[in-house]
Order: C-alpha cells, then sequence, then structure tokens
C-alpha cells in the first residue's frame, strides 16, 4: 500500500520555530517529526511512502539522503503552495490506485492506520477519513456522521461544535480522487482545499469516516511539540553510551549518546535524552519528557524541565527552563528564568502570526527561535515568543512576542 505525507507547508504558524528549519524535521524526541511518521506508517504495513515537499524542499530530501536513508521515501514538490486539493493532486502520477494520505504535521497512531487499510479493503470506492475526539473541538473540522458512518456534515473551526468528533487528517482515496480533485473550485482564501473537495462527495454519499481510539497528536502550534516530543519519550528505553561521572543519579529511562559527559553532582529523571557531544552539569537537574540536543550546554546549578533544547544552545548558569522550546544556537545568560505558570494557574496564552492564541495549557514557558542571546538575570515571562537572532539584555523583563532580530534593554 502506498502513502502520501503532504509536508510542502512553509509552517508559518510555528515560528520562529521553522525561521531556518523546515517544519517535517523539526525535533521531538530527538529525531524529526516527519521520521516519526514514516516509521509509524512502515510499522503499519505501507510499503511505499511519497513526501511531497515545497518549502525548504532541499533540507528534507538532504535529511534522508545523509540520515534515516533506510525509510527512502519518494519525493514529489508541490512549486506553489496552492492548497491542500492542489498538494494530493500532485501525487496521481506516483499513485496509481488506492493510496493513504496523511497530513505531515499529524503523528497517526499506528493502530489506526492498520484499521483504515482494512476499512479500504471492504470497500474501496469509498473516500474514508480517520477522526478522532477531542475535548475541544473548536479549532478543528468537526465531523458529523449518520448510518454507517458516512459523513453528512463537516464544519470548518465552529463556535458551537455539534459533537467532538474531527478531522484527524488521515485519508484512504481510491483513485478516482483525482477527478474529484480537478473539479474542486478555488476558495475564498484563493486555494484548492480538500474540504471543499469533501462537500461535493458528501452530497453524493461518499465520504465515510472511521473514528480512532488511541492517543492522537497534532502539531499546529509551536507548544505542540512539547505534547509530541512527551507522548514519543513515552516507550523510551535507556541507553548510556556517553561518559557518565561518579555521583550523577540517574532514575528512569535516560538515555546519553556517545560523546555526551554528564558531570557528577547532576540529577536526571527519565524520559530524557541526552545528544551526542552535549555537556550537562555538574551539579544539574533534568525533568522528565527533556532533550538536549547535539553540542548543547546544561552547566552548572541548571534546571531543565519538559523541554526540547535543539542542536548547539547554551543553557550554562544558573538558569531554569521549563515547558520550553528552544531552536539552534541559543545562549541563555547566567541567571536567566523562564517562568512557566501563571500566578492564577489559569491556561497559558501565546502568540502565533501576529495574534494572541489560547494554548489551553497550564504550564507553558517560553518559545525560543534560532540565535537568540539573553543578558545575565533575564526573566521570560509564560507563553513569551521569541524571534529569531533576538538580544535581550542584561536584567531585561521580557513578554509576548518579541520580532525577529529586536534588541530590548
Amino acid at each position: 500500500m502506498k502513502c502520501l505525507v503532504l509536508a510542502a507547508g512553509d509552517g508559518t504558524r510555528m515560528l520562529p520555530l521553522t525561521a531556518r528549519t523546515a517544519k517535517p524535521l523539526l525535533k521531538v524526541a530527538g529525531r524529526p517529526f516527519v521520521v516519526h511518521t514514516l516509521e509509524v506508517l512502515r510499522g503499519a504495513g505501507v510499503d511505499d511512502v511519497a513526501v511531497l515537499v515545497g518549502w525548504q524542499k532541499e533540507a528534507v530530501v538532504g535529511h534522508f539522503a545523509r540520515t534515516d536513508r533506510d525509510l527512502r521515501p519518494t519525493f514529489l514538490e508541490q512549486e506553489e503552495r496552492l492548497g491542500t486539493a492542489d498538494a494530493i493532486g500532485k501525487a496521481e502520477p506516483w499513485a496509481k490506485g488506492r493510496f493513504l494520505c496523511v497530513n505531515g504535521d499529524v503523528l497517526p497512531p499506528e493502530g489506526s492506520i492498520k484499521r483504515l487499510l482494512k476499512e479500504q479493503k471492504k470497500d474501496p470506492t469509498s473516500v474514508i477519513m480517520t477522526c478522532a475526539r477531542v475535548k475541544d473541538p473548536t479549532g478543528y473540522g468537526v465531523v458529523e456522521t449518520g448510518p454507517d458512518g458516512v459523513v453528512t456534515a463537516l464544519v470548518e473551526k465552529p463556535d458551537r461544535p455539534a459533537g467532538d468528533c474531527v478531522n484527524a487528517g488521515i485519508y484512504a482515496f481510491p483513485k478516482d480522487i483525482f477527478d474529484e480533485v480537478r473539479e474542486t473550485p478555488m476558495s475564498r482564501r484563493g486555494e484548492f482545499e480538500i474540504t471543499t473537495t469533501f462537500q461535493r462527495l458528501m452530497a453524493q454519499g461518499r465520504l465515510r469516516a472511521v473514528v480512532m481510539e488511541e492517543p492522537w497528536i497534532e502539531v499546529t502550534y509551536p507548544w505542540d511539540l512539547l505534547r509530541a516530543n512527551a507522548h514519543l519519550m513515552e516507550g523510551l528505553e535507556g541507553a548510556i553510551e556517553g561518559r557518565v561521572d561518579e555521583g550523577v543519579h540517574i532514575e528512569g529511562p535516560v538515555v546519553v549518546r556517545e560523546g555526551a559527559e554528564v558531570r557528577s553532582g547532576t540529577y536526571i529523571v527519565g524520559p530524557a535524552i541526552i545528544d551526542a557531544d552535549a555537556r550537562v552539569g555538574p551539579n544539574a537537574f533534568i525533568r522528565p519528557s527533556t532533550y538536549i540536543g547535539r553540542g548543547c550546554h546544561v552547566g552548572a546549578a541548571c534546571e531543565v524541565k519538559n523541554t526540547i533544547l535543539n542542536d548547539g544552545s547554551d543553557v550554562p548558569h544558573l538558569n531554569y527552563v521549563g515547558d520550553s522550546v528552544i531552536m539552534e544556537g541559543c545562549n541563555l545568560g547566567a541567571g536567566t528564568k523562564v517562568a512557566n505558570l501563571r500566578l492564577d494557574e489559569g491556561p497559558v496564552p501565546s502568540t502565533s502570526k501576529g495574534r494572541r492564541v489560547g494554548s489551553g495549557l497550564r504550564k507553558l514557558g517560553a518559545i525560543i527561535g534560532p540565535g537568540v542571546k539573553t543578558g545575565i538575570n533575564c526573566s521570560i515571562d509564560a507563553g513569551t515568543v521569541i524571534s529569531e537572532d533576538a538580544f535581550i539584555g542584561p536584567g531585561a523583563r521580557v513578554r509576548g512576542f518579541v520580532a525577529p532580530r529586536a534588541r530590548i534593554h
């Protein structure tokens, strides 16, 4: 069976994390998100995967040329991003029959993929979408079904959802989907959207839904990476390949890659991954669901919790970082602290594409783009977004949104 992974978007809602990194290559549990998706598909029995690339296509293709070469996906290209229906249409020469399709920001459960394959074999003429039940469906396409799972309504981001079943971005298509795509009109947003195609199919009674029960991960906003990271670390198996000094306490599954060093007095509670050539300690505290990237430095009297610290970034002296995502090449000055909890303990809002967005999280620290530097004793409020190459001066307090290359004193 074939599967198309849609990964051509420019990831603007993920800024500043995608300022220099293609969204599919953002790391969770130490590996690019798209790699986890491909491994789930392979585990479910999908033997032929195509990845649709667009923005930063060279980086995505280059990753698989250098690393994870055993996955060997085919690459298709969407030069101009004209919507999801247009993206799916690019696969026609490759598909040549029935195929699955997964949004590139979705980590599908392996069991649901297997079930979807079985459903498609029962009725290969139908278009099938996999749906999930969520607590807050207002940010999704809400799906209503009738007898036998036939979809009767699909409402995008309703203020008052009719149910909790939402479009999970996982589909099974027959060959004639391409005929329907060609007939899909352009939307008001100037795109050819697969949801418009689905409206046509619903009118024909040709769209069915399969509801999955397993945990489902979608990465839409930067803080979603933290949930994906914690989920993927749940089954982590500990492995010590690097240097661990006497006097280091390790509790739970912890991976220390070759070339990494963990110095005396450090306390690590897994699951946690310390990647190659990273240095931790002495006397550091690493708490669960933390990834410390290649060449990073987490130094003396620092505490890092539920955080993704990307390659070459340093948290070197007297720092606290919790529930945060920090991209490559950053340095937090001595005494810089990241708040991750509001005083009223309410959900922490953040910023995406210039507007305030509810994260739905009680604890959320900072989202920090590549190349950011902070001076000593800086305070960063919960939910703050700091864009690439910003400089935060000594003793400054920052909150909300900091623009690219800003200088704050």
